[in-house]
């Protein structure tokens, strides 16, 4: 009772009728069943990502999701970032004419531990998730994706089974191109940038840090570091996205990330991995063909 709020089981939580919307924040594994439960129940439902590490059940949940009549929002906070959500306004309004290559950048400031690591689903569900979302938000879906991993930062990760340095290549129908760099690893902080090259220009989201001051002596220039993680980084996106989610329960909008975009991201993950497995290229069609 710290903030005033009584602890509850989700049993009790989804049969009480005056609660018209739930917030998903559990761990992976639970994510699913709770989704396919409110909508039984009918609450609203805002889930922070994944759907589930498989793509096979995020399919059932997007088919019971469409039965909804309440609004179903997936919680991808880079989407709405005022810094990536800028470089979508800007580019959808034409300001740099066709885009042809886009490139993501996110370096985590040190890895998770190892516990974390194994019931994660890996790099590409656990952490690059957020970036095919973004790919896929700014560029569309891409037809097939070509991954690249190495386990660099610390052995234990590969001990694992997982990889803790990553680059992905996402081709498009078109010929556009988006490239895709993670690490578990960055010594100066968390680095969080996005960069998407047109016809008739570029546009650049840099990396938001501690503060604005930079010192200029004879022995050169300097300024301070990124935010340190993701709660300082993205806490603006966080409440951009809950009011975002508000206005879809209480005003009747639109939610701006939905289950579809869910499955679509899961889908990249899991390209991502099969292509990294096997060595190849992999058409996302296949893999949504074969969940």
């Amino acid at each position: 009772m710290e903030h005033g709020i009584a602890v509850r089981s989700p049993e009790d939580i989804l049969a009480d009728a005056s609660i018209d919307a739930i917030l998903i924040a559990s761990s992976t594994n639970t994510h699913a069943e709770l989704i396919e439960k409110g909508v039984a129940a009918g609450k609203a439902i805002f889930c922070e990502k994944p759907i589930d590490l498989s793509l096979e059940r995020a399919l059932r949940v997007r088919e019971i999701a469409k039965g909804s009549t309440k609004p179903v929002m997936m919680g991808f906070n880079r989407r709405f970032d005022p810094n990536f959500a800028a470089i979508k306004m800007a580019f959808d309004a034409g300001e740099i004419g066709k885009g042809e290559m886009l490139a993501v950048t996110s370096y985590d400031p040190a890895p998770p531990p190892v516990a974390y690591i194994k019931v994660s689903g890996g790099l590409y569900r656990d952490m690059m998730i957020h970036d095919f979302d973004m790919c896929a938000f700014l560029f569309g879906m891409p037809q097939s994706v070509m991954a690249h991993g190495s386990c660099l930062v610390d052995p234990a990760i590969g001990e694992a089974g997982d990889v803790d340095t990553a680059v992905v290549v996402l081709t498009y129908a078109d010929g556009r191109l988006a490239t895709i760099r993670n690490s578990r690893r960055a010594a100066f902080g968390y680095d969080q940038r996005v960069e998407l090259l047109g016809s008739d220009g570029m546009l650049e989201a840099r990396n938001e840090i501690e503060n604005t001051v930079v010192k200029s002596t004879a022995a050169g220039v300097s300024s301070a570091k990124p935010m340190f993680f993701f709660l300082e980084r993205y806490m603006r996106a966080y409440q951009i996205e809950w009011a975002a989610f508000v206005d879809a329960v209480e005003g009747g909008k639109v939610v701006p990330a939905t289950v579809e975009d869910g499955v679509h991201a899961l889908a990249l993950a899991e390209a991502a991995n099969r292509s990294a497995r096997e060595g190849r290229p992999v058409a996302v069609a296949d893999v949504m063909a074969g969940a």
